[in-house]
């Protein structure tokens, strides 16, 4: 399973964006984009949504039952 911090990263490098133009896109603080991508856990989950709303991407509870190891990427 791809961690966070792993997606966010690749996902803002294909896009070819700095982490301060990605926060500006997102509408974030530089050190919100920082904080996921070192792989912090005390995280505004509003604000992790705002990240992965620039992917078509949102948090949401899910079963943990329903996950397979190779099914998150």
């Amino acid at each position: 399973m791809m961690s966070l911090a792993t997606f966010v990263k690749e996902r803002r490098k294909l896009v070819q964006l700095t982490q301060k133009e990605f926060a500006e896109r997102a509408g974030v603080a530089l050190t919100v984009v920082r904080k996921i991508e070192q792989g912090k856990t005390n995280l505004n989950m509003e604000k992790v949504n705002l990240i992965l709303k620039m992917f078509g991407h949102e948090l949401v509870p899910v079963p943990s039952s329903s996950l397979q190891k190779n099914n998150c990427k």
